[in-house]
């Protein structure tokens, strides 16, 4: 798979790495980081200039966030109706929302990169629950630039090494992930105490 995918890319090189970005954050299922991870290398290599790289990579993230955000926002009922016709749809869509009610701006920042599966999902929630494109835009825009950020960076610095870099990010972003989820489960438990003490 990494051998096609980095032979696609010196092949269509910026426009791959657009559609690639855009096309993921419609939830399709397109290896995009590991698309990113190959133009930081190409970029490394001198094949494609760098800042063209991360630009490409984030204005295709960011125009599909606004695709799918707007897509919802404009056919709320019907789409949001079609939403939870499956369970597995309804479930994500909740989760979604409830890690945006919860959070706000900054559910929309980390399901960018942090726990970018649910990224998609917050940005039709974050239409379907009409959330201002005026809030919704900064902090998608933020998170974005992190997620291309840390993926064309890696690729950069690893050049020949895709799937080295690939895997240590992966466990990186896994740590962070984990560590996030323990410090949230010891602060809950610490309230959950103070509160029947």
């Amino acid at each position: 798979m990494t051998d096609a995918l980095l032979a696609l890319v010196a092949v269509w090189g910026l426009p791959l790495i657009v559609v690639s970005t855009f096309l993921s954050c419609l939830a399709l299922p397109i290896p995009a980081s590991l698309v990113m991870l190959a133009g930081g290398a190409f970029a490394a290599s001198g094949d494609i200039a760098l800042w063209q790289t991360v630009l490409g990579a984030l204005t295709g993230a960011v125009a599909g966030d606004h695709a799918g955000y707007l897509a919802a926002r404009a056919s709320a009922g019907p789409f949001g109706r079609w939403m939870q016709t499956r369970p597995a749809r309804r479930e994500a869509l909740d989760r979604a929302r409830g890690f945006l009610d919860r959070r706000g701006g900054i559910a929309v920042f980390l399901s960018r990169w942090l726990v970018s599966p649910l990224g998609p999902w917050v940005n039709v929630a974050a239409g379907l629950s009409a959330m201002p494109l005026r809030c919704f835009t900064p902090w998608e825009i933020a998170g974005e630039a992190v997620w291309v950020t840390l993926y064309v960076g890696a690729g950069y610095a690893a050049a020949g090494r895709i799937e080295a870099a690939q895997a240590t990010l992966g466990n990186a972003l896994g740590m962070v992930a984990a560590g996030a989820g323990a410090a949230a489960l010891g602060w809950w438990l610490w309230h959950a105490g103070t509160a029947r003490g």
